[in-house]
């Protein structure tokens, strides 16, 4: 039998040389290009470079003017720097004379300014004085917080009518301010801090000998004591601000609770029926005491000071600055305590401190 022909090796090479991958024509294209541009950058160099040679040697003299040329200018220069060194060593003692003057100027103009401001701040002091009357009395530091019951009573008044004009916008005439006397603001001791700890401290010496059957007796008298008058009211511009301030008060509500005068938490109609008790002390936020008396749930016939809070919030805020709070107290004033501060049965009490800045600019705040 004949032996089976062997396939040649050429097909078995075709095959193989099939298999390999193809270059990409884009990818070869892209290299060309690259190579092209690439030459063309070096040509360009090539080019750069023999112009310079040629500005530089002359356009073809050679290197030795060009050295020349380099030598002659060194020595230019330094002709010049010793021309100036030699010839103009004067000018440069006067260059330092006139800097000198010049700073000795200037140190002059910021003397001047600042002994002008300083006349200025005592002038201004001494109008302030002239015009709104503050005493030589109270001493007052720039920037140290102001406790404003330490002040004589007339400017605590003061005080009081420029904030009731600023809140009201418009100004109180003469014959207004006249039933208004200086009789009208409590007293506290001084010396003592007014924080709330120090409350009670201050209430017992603002109501004298009687605090006790005033504060602290819980017994309701028919004829004598009507129930939910409280003696005392204090106004502040929170609830929780009104917690804070009775309990201060603590020891002196151990027989009588304390009437919490606000919104949160509390209904009108629990406040209404703890109103139909005696209550010595009550405490709370401007609306909620406004709506309790146009109720006539909140009794005035026993009501002789009222505590103003002048504590400032965590946004600075206080009782006179709040916009909201502030228009809600001035309503309430209006409404219903305004009549009993002229007839001379309430005493208004400021509690706490206000930044001095604030103080002189209420007192020389001219009216809205």
């Amino acid at each position: 039998m004949a032996k089976a022909r062997e396939e040649p090796p050429r097909q078995k090479r075709r095959l193989h040389e099939v298999s390999k991958r193809l270059p990409n024509p884009f990818k070869l294209k892209a290299a060309e290009e690259r190579d092209g541009a690439d030459q063309g950058k070096r040509r360009k160099g090539v080019k750069k470079l023999k112009r310079e040679k040629k500005t530089e040697f002359g356009n073809g003299r050679g290197e030795e003017d060009a050295v020349a040329r380099e030598n002659s200018g060194g020595e230019i220069k330094k002709l010049k720097r010793e021309a100036e060194e030699n010839g103009n060593g004067r000018e440069g003692e006067d260059a330092v004379e006139q800097k000198s003057k010049r700073k000795e100027a200037k140190k002059r103009k910021r003397e001047k300014k600042a002994g002008e401001k300083g006349k200025g701040k005592e002038d201004g002091e001494g109008k302030g004085g002239e015009k709104v009357g503050v005493a030589e009395s109270v001493s007052l530091s720039a920037s140290s917080p102001f406790l404003l019951s330490t002040a004589p009573f007339d400017q605590q008044l003061q005080f009081f009518c420029k904030q009731f004009e600023f809140g009201n916008k418009f100004k109180i005439s003469s014959l207004e301010l006249e039933p208004v006397k200086g009789t009208c603001i409590a007293k506290l001791p001084k010396g003592v801090n007014q924080d709330v700890d120090a409350l009670c401290k201050h209430v017992k010496d603002t109501f004298g000998p009687s605090w006790r059957s005033a504060l602290c007796d819980g017994k309701l008298m028919e004829g004598e004591i009507d129930p939910g008058s409280p003696a005392i009211l204090l106004i502040s511009t929170s609830a929780t601000r009104s917690l804070e301030l009775l309990r201060g008060l603590r020891p002196l509500t151990m027989e009588c609770r304390p009437a919490k005068l606000f919104a949160k938490h509390i209904k009108v109609e629990d406040q209404v029926s703890l109103l139909k008790s005696r209550v010595n002390i009550a405490g709370g936020t401007p609306s909620r005491i406004k709506k309790l008396m146009d109720m006539e749930s909140l009794g005035l016939s026993r009501l002789s000071v009222i505590v103003l809070d002048m504590h400032r919030d965590a946004k600075g805020f206080s009782l006179f600055t709040l916009p909201q709070v502030r228009d809600e107290f001035w309503d309430l004033y209006r409404s219903h305590l305004h009549g009993r501060l002229i007839g001379g049965n309430l005493r208004i009490c400021f509690y706490g401190s206000i930044p001095e800045k604030e103080y002189r600019k209420t007192l020389a705040r001219g009216g809205s």
